[in-house]
């Protein structure tokens, strides 16, 4: 049996089955990342909901693991050595399962980073741009009178779309005939942005053919259908 009373977390939320890994996160575009590569690796695992409407990741149980507060962050009880590993940081967390697993990323050098590429792509421009236009689009900012921030994160996340349709065209996966973390990195934004966001109009989502060709595939998965519903909600 796994002892994971070194991370102040698990007092807060308890591990029914310390031997699993421990997922703290919600159904959002970065917490799906991880349950669905965890869905998709068919690892062992226990999700724990953490309701950010509650502010629960600014408690220091949660902060004890991941400083910056947001979701997701994961205990590994058995890491590398054997001994438990906290990770935070979604792009991390793929990465780790990854290469933990051999499953999800190429195994020549050239492929793991091109993928990796890939990854970094969604965290450092998928993710921010997509979730401050849905600010402006669909949250508080949709009230703000100068539409010129709203345009300007739309223009920005029409432009990277562009980015993926190119890089998509001839190919089902981002990878190419292998569907990577680079696909669960973004399809969880691509499928918000479109859905809960309200944004394809704005950035003209109609004209694309790949990207909404390879969000249907993705989502067809059974392992994402069910990793966009871990944790469940209440």
């Amino acid at each position: 049996m796994a002892d994971l009373s070194a991370f102040p977390i698990t007092a807060r939320w308890p591990a029914t089955h310390p031997d699993r890994i421990q997922l703290y996160s919600l159904p959002t575009p970065n917490g799906v990342k991880v349950s669905i590569a965890l869905e998709e690796l068919g690892l062992p695992y226990e999700p724990h909901l953490i309701d950010i409407g509650k502010n629960e990741t600014w408690g220091p149980e949660f902060l004890s693991l991941n400083p910056n507060g947001k979701i997701p962050a994961i205990i590994d009880p058995d890491g590398p050595g054997g001994k438990p590993l906290g990770l935070f940081e979604s792009g991390a967390i793929l990465i780790y399962l990854a290469e933990k697993t051999g499953k999800l990323i190429p195994a020549d050098p050239a492929g793991r980073y091109e993928t990796i590429q890939w990854v970094m792509f969604q965290m450092g421009g998928l993710g921010p741009m997509f979730g401050q236009l849905g600010f402006f689009h669909k949250f508080a900012g949709k009230d703000y009178e100068d539409k010129r921030p709203r345009d300007r994160y739309a223009n920005e996340s029409k432009r990277l779309l562009g980015v993926l349709e190119t890089r998509l065209e001839g190919r089902d996966w981002l990878m190419g005939d292998e569907y990577t973390i680079a696909d669960i990195a973004s399809l969880g934004w691509v499928r918000n942005l479109v859905g809960f966001y309200d944004a394809g109009e704005l950035v003209d989502y109609a004209s694309l053919k790949n990207v909404p060709a390879w969000l249907e595939r993705g989502l067809a998965r059974p392992a994402v259908q069910r990793g966009l519903d871990s944790p469940k909600r209440p």
